[in-house]
């Protein structure tokens, strides 16, 4: 598989190579009467790293986020990848923090909490499934190494009474169907994550935790797709 990198990343270019950070993007599906809906938003303009495009709700690990303690853990399977080539020393508990960063972003980005009632409570992470990761080309004013994850939007518990103004990093959220979010301005990569989930929607089920991985890098001038498995 090939991308022409400057457009797959869909932000201004930068002169020097970045070192990538690890981040993480949650793609939630709502499931019930009709088509499912994957909820998405719109970045600002002003924004360096993909200004205007839609995404999934995500960012950047924080290192407080590898010292939260789960309520419930991931699934082994979800653990497992998620060590798998992991850059620098593999641990668990930076595992368990890229999940956990993918919960707080939707908090901090959409207003929704995921896998517990307050924000006092300790998460549960066992409805997470990695589903794919891909890093940023070179030459990008950011460079994110970005774990997605899957999960039912059944694991939030305030899904309609979101705490969101508006005024976030995401300026505008929506529960689109598949046919609805091929409209919008979408980064290729969100573009290849949609792609790859719809045989599991059309087929009536979320991908299944122990299901393979797709990891996508630039090596050279050529873009390349590798396997995670537990």
């Amino acid at each position: 598989m090939t991308y022409d990198h400057p457009e797959f990343a869909g932000s201004k270019l930068h002169p020097k190579v970045l070192r990538p950070k690890d981040s993480a993007t949650l793609m939630l599906v709502r499931r019930g009467a009709g088509a499912p809906r994957i909820l998405m938003g719109q970045r600002a303009q002003g924004h360096a790293f993909m200004p205007n495009k839609y995404v999934f709700p995500g960012g950047r690990l924080d290192a407080a986020d590898c010292r939260v303690k789960p309520g419930r853990d991931l699934h082994p399977a979800t653990l497992a990848k998620l060590l798998d080539r992991m850059r620098g020393r593999p641990t668990e508990s930076r595992a368990r923090g890229l999940a956990y960063a993918a919960v707080r972003e939707t908090w901090e980005e959409a207003g929704l909490l995921f896998g517990r009632r307050t924000l006092a409570d300790a998460p549960d992470l066992s409805g997470l499934t990695l589903f794919m990761r891909a890093i940023t080309p070179p030459g990008r004013t950011r460079r994110y190494d970005s774990r997605f994850f899957v999960a039912d939007a059944g694991n939030l518990s305030n899904i309609e009474q979101p705490h969101h103004d508006g005024g976030g990093e995401l300026l505008t959220l929506s529960w689109l169907t598949l046919d609805e979010i091929a409209s919008l301005d979408l980064p290729l990569i969100t573009i290849d994550a949609l792609k790859r989930l719809k045989p599991f929607l059309d087929q009536g089920h979320l991908p299944p935790q122990d299901c393979t991985a797709s990891f996508q890098y630039l090596r050279g001038k050529n873009w390349m797709e590798d396997e995670i498995s537990r």
